[in-house]
Order: C-alpha cells, then structure tokens, then sequence
C-alpha cells in the first residue's frame, strides 16, 4: 500500500494566504507611514543646508539676508534648491527659512514648514523648527 502525500491541501495554502493578507494589512500603513517621513525628511535636510548657509552669512556681515524666493537664495546664499521637487516656493526672511511642502502627501502638501534662528548675542545662532498651525502634529520636524 503506497501512501500519496505529496503536496499540500487546500485547506492549507488558504490559511498561508490568510496569514500573508492579515500580515500585509497590517504592515502596509506602517510602510506608508515611513515612505512619509522620508520625503519629508527630504525637505528638511534641504532646510539643514541652507540653515549651514544662513548661519555662514550671518558670521560674516551680522545681518540675516533677505531671500524672497528661490533664484535670491542661490544669488545671495550660493545655494541652488531648484532640484528639490518636494519643495514648491522657499524664502528667508530675517534669517527664518520657510518652505512650503509640496509632492509628499495630501496631509502636509501646501502646509510649511518653518527653521527659525535665534542670535545668542555671542555670536552664535540656536536654531527651533516650526510649521504651519494645520500642519499634522505627527509630523512635525523633531529638533
């Protein structure tokens, strides 16, 4: 008597099946989530460099330059963000650089977020991030 198991049941490829779907459901929102915070960090980063710039200007002439748009910030700071399609407009104005979101998510497109400098009066800058009141308070820049 020869005995035929040579494969697996229905029964039982349903439940391996089962078991991936409920696992995808779960781990998909957690993967969005990221994607999220890494476009976002993105812009942040592209803040980061320019905050590098701002805070050079300043230690040279004492004052904070007046960048209104995109073309001024790579005329005065000698940094070019046009690449940076997360990004729709960017000013500086009294050294705060703010930039509006844009390609990232529904829940932050058009919100801004905001880098902010404060003179120690030695010379130093400190530096706080800020965003638009509506922006989700999840993601939020953490300084």
């Amino acid at each position: 008597m020869k005995n035929r198991n040579h494969g697996f049941t229905l029964i039982e490829l349903l439940l391996v099946i089962a078991i991936i779907g409920i696992l995808a459901a779960i781990a998909m929102p957690f993967y969005q989530g990221h994607v999220l915070r890494a476009r976002l960090t993105e812009v942040e980063n592209t803040m980061t460099v320019l905050k590098s710039a701002v805070t050079a200007y300043h230690h040279d002439t004492e004052t904070f330059p007046s960048c209104p748009s995109v073309v001024e910030i790579r005329t005065s700071l000698g940094v070019g963000v046009e690449s940076v399609t997360r990004i729709s407009a960017m000013t500086i104005v009294d050294g705060a650089i703010t930039a509006w979101v844009q390609n990232v998510d529904p829940l932050v497109d058009g919100k801004t977020i905001i880098l902010t400098p404060t003179d120690a009066g030695d010379g130093s800058l400190s530096w706080a991030w800020d965003t638009s009141a509506d922006f989700p308070v999840h993601l939020k820049p953490r300084s």
